[in-house]
């Protein structure tokens, strides 16, 4: 009995066997553990491969020019763009083709059109078969998940140009060209002995008399005439003067605003996403303001073609105050009529989101000089003083949702002025300070640009065109 008891206090005392007795205890708890690492890794490599091509699939259905992205530019109102559902849904099963490790996908795509917004989301679902985690009863592990995109639809835009083609517009573009042309010049010699600068002289016979000038010219004002050959003979006249300081032509300031327009038309049609996505109309004024080339969407013509935007861009100084439009009127800078009648021009204002709901936009190019006189068949009336505008036919605009870009073309200060024509060069010398001001108080906010010389315009009027892009998507 007490060796007996001796050796039952022995083995209570040993513990030789414990870490084994341990191990097999602890050995399926550890055996999953590790199993659930490694089918969790398998898992976690399979929905990567799941998530990239939902990611890709979301973001190829916005792309531009994609389907959906197409066919939601094609839309007039909001709602699921069917073709991009179909192809979202066909990248992510391109994307997923020939991958292995999984059963059961299932995948669905949402594309959806909300003003110029354009969303598109793509969830997925699928079982990977696993291994070590049988062991606790699972033969699948589920794995989802899901990705969105979002992009802006390219909105719809409507420029309407407003062109001052008023007789200030006929100064030569440049300093230079001033001299260039008050050295050839022989209208009204007896008052302008330095020789004058406005080109915008009227072409009926009997506008200047033989008694005034340097020499005759059969009582004909001959200054816009002469810019058009630079005075040589020998010169075929020109009707567009794309650059200063040419033998060909003296460039007038309304040249440089054409040559400005036709680069615009080039800049909008290299710009734009989808078809149509841009009109642009010409509208000049004088004592009246008239659609010398309305609203179009062809803006990819020839300047050589009479039937184009692109050819009334290049020939605007055509319509100079010469006295002979009678659509156009004479005589004066009238903005008092423009503004009302683009107003009225303007029949909806849209926000873009499609075609039949576009965003309309005023562009007015100007010295800023306002002039009351009116003149036809060598009647004048009114006061020939310029002066500055009235900005409240601006904010009737404005105050429709209609953003207005002014671009200023500071007056050169007439560098001979007479006291010819009730000192009328002495007068737009002493308002110059004043037009910035109250133009920019015309324009919207952060749309006032100036430009002062021939190269200045065109970068000022495609930066117009840029600007409206940009705050076209940020107030839609």
């Amino acid at each position: 009995m007490i060796r007996l008891m001796r050796v039952a206090a022995d083995f209570r005392r040993n513990k030789r066997g414990n870490v084994a007795v341990i191990f097999a205890i602890a050995l399926l708890p550890l055996l999953t553990a590790i199993g659930c690492a490694v089918d969790y890794s398998t898992a976690t490599r399979v929905r990567a491969k799941l998530q990239a091509a939902a990611d890709a699939a979301s973001v190829a259905a916005l792309a531009a020019k994609s389907p959906g992205f197409l066919a939601a530019t094609a839309m007039t109102g909001n709602g699921s763009v069917a073709a991009g559902v179909t192809d979202a849904l066909n990248v992510f099963n391109g994307n997923m083709s020939g991958e292995t490790g999984y059963t059961n996908l299932t995948s669905s795509a949402t594309v959806t059109k909300t003003g110029s917004d354009l969303a598109a989301k793509v969830v997925f679902s699928a079982q990977v078969p696993v291994t070590f985690l049988k062991v606790i009863g699972f033969q699948t592990l589920t794995v989802g998940g899901s990705s969105s995109s979002a992009s802006s639809l390219p909105l719809y835009l409507d420029f309407y140009l407003m062109l001052d083609v008023s007789g200030s517009m006929g100064l030569p573009s440049t300093n230079a060209e001033q001299t260039r042309l008050a050295a050839i010049n022989p209208d009204n010699f007896t008052l302008y002995p330095n020789g004058c600068t406005f080109a915008c002289h009227f072409t009926r016979q009997g506008a200047c008399d033989d008694s005034t000038q340097k020499y005759s010219t059969n009582n004909y004002c001959t200054g816009y005439a002469l810019s058009r050959t630079a005075g040589h003979s020998n010169n075929t006249p020109v009707t567009a003067c794309s650059t200063d300081g040419t033998s060909a032509c003296i460039q007038l300031r309304a040249d440089a605003v054409g040559y400005a327009v036709q680069q615009l038309l080039l800049t909008a049609n290299s710009t734009a996403k989808v078809a149509n996505q841009f009109r642009i109309g010409l509208y000049p004024f004088i004592q009246n303001l008239y659609a010398y080339f309305p609203l179009t969407s062809s803006i990819s013509g020839s300047s050589t073609n009479s039937s184009t935007i692109n050819y009334a861009a290049a020939n605007l100084a055509t319509l100079l105050d010469t006295g002979a439009n009678s659509t156009l009127g004479s005589g004066g800078t009238h903005f008092e009529n423009a503004f009302p009648t683009m107003n009225g021009l303007i029949t909806s204002v849209g926000t873009g989101g499609s075609w039949n709901n576009t965003l309309p936009y005023v562009f007015l190019v100007t010295d800023g000089a306002q002039n009351n006189q009116t003149q036809w068949n060598g009647d004048w009336s009114g006061n020939n003083n310029a002066t500055v505008i009235d900005t409240s036919p601006c904010t009737t605009i404005k105050n429709r949702g209609v953003i207005i870009a002014v671009l200023y073309i500071p007056y050169q200060p007439i560098q001979n002025p007479t006291s010819f024509a009730n000192n009328e060069d002495f007068a737009v010398n002493a308002i110059i300070p004043n037009i910035p001001p109250t133009l920019k108080a015309c324009a919207s906010p952060n749309f006032f640009f100036t430009a002062n010389t021939p190269a200045d315009i065109t970068a000022a009027l495609n930066a117009m065109f840029n600007q409206a892009l940009v705050t076209a998507h940020i107030t839609k």
